[in-house]
């Protein structure tokens, strides 16, 4: 059974995909503050402001795999991720690298494909293309960018801070011209399941298969929540009527229809 290990398996990504995993692959963690679900034997505490405890625990676990769902200072990140890639460029050791569509939110005049080149306004989308280039250039085919939207789950920060507004009576807000992508953890879990069982390589889009406006997303899953009166505020993205696009679309044809899912198929999951 092959070793994998996760980096921030205690978050809502890490988390998901350590449980979807388990029955196939002997996974490991990594945490910094919230120990994970996994046994004490395997899991590390990891703070990535100490450039000898990766190398530590690569020591100790010696992963065929590493998935990395880490969050932080974005210095601090780029700095440990080349760490972490040197520290492997020998071996045979597999890298998965959670990015975002945050790497083309300098272009919101259409969704993006894993064709398409980066462009990024943010500081988190030139972060996360400055990680995304020096890890390919490192490892070569080795490392594998995967790029993911808002992620919703049953007790993820999105849902729960919808319900905190709708049971203090907060006002909700959306975009109403912001056209977006969405998926929910454990669909990721399952589409990463794949990705690392099949070994694919370069880069992959995983996203909903349809694009909704922000407002429209939040609204269904608001009124099928409560019956409350809610007072959902709708705003203008860059206060203009124009509609900006910021989906991901994926022209690979590696990954099976039965792990596609819809926005609908998300927010009956979250409901269920």
């Amino acid at each position: 059974m092959k070793k994998l290990l996760i980096l921030g398996a205690s978050g809502l990504v890490g988390k998901a995909i350590a449980k979807e995993c388990a029955q196939d692959f002997d996974v490991y963690g990594t945490y910094f503050s919230t120990k994970t679900d996994l046994a004490d034997d395997k899991q590390f505490q990891l703070n990535v402001q100490d450039e000898g405890a990766i190398r530590d625990i690569l020591q100790i676990v010696e992963p065929d795999i590493i998935i990395s769902s880490l969050r932080g200072d974005f210095d601090e990140q780029l700095t440990f991720h080349q760490n972490l890639a040197e520290a492997i460029k020998n071996k045979a050791t597999r890298l998965y690298y959670f990015s975002t569509t945050n790497v083309f939110d300098g272009d919101l005049s259409r969704h993006h494909s894993e064709s398409d080149a980066t462009i990024a306004d943010s500081d988190y989308g030139q972060f996360k293309i400055n990680c995304e280039k020096m890890l390919t250039e490192l490892l070569g085919h080795r490392a594998t960018v995967i790029r993911i939207p808002g992620i919703w789950g049953k007790n993820s920060p999105r849902m729960n801070n919808l319900k905190k507004n709708i049971e203090v009576a907060e006002p909700i807000q959306a975009y109403r011209n912001l056209e977006c992508s969405f998926l929910s953890d454990m669909q990721l879990a399952s589409q990463v399941h794949f990705i690392v069982e099949h070994e694919l390589t370069g880069i992959i889009h995983l996203a909903s298969v349809d694009r909704v406006k922000e407002s429209t997303f939040v609204e269904e899953l608001v009124g099928k929540l409560t019956t409350r009166d809610v007072n959902l505020q709708y705003n203008a993205y860059q206060d203009e009527e124009t509609t900006y696009y910021f989906g991901l679309v994926s022209n690979r044809e590696d990954l099976p229809d039965n792990l596609n899912i819809t926005n609908g198929e998300i927010i009956s999951y979250l409901l269920g």
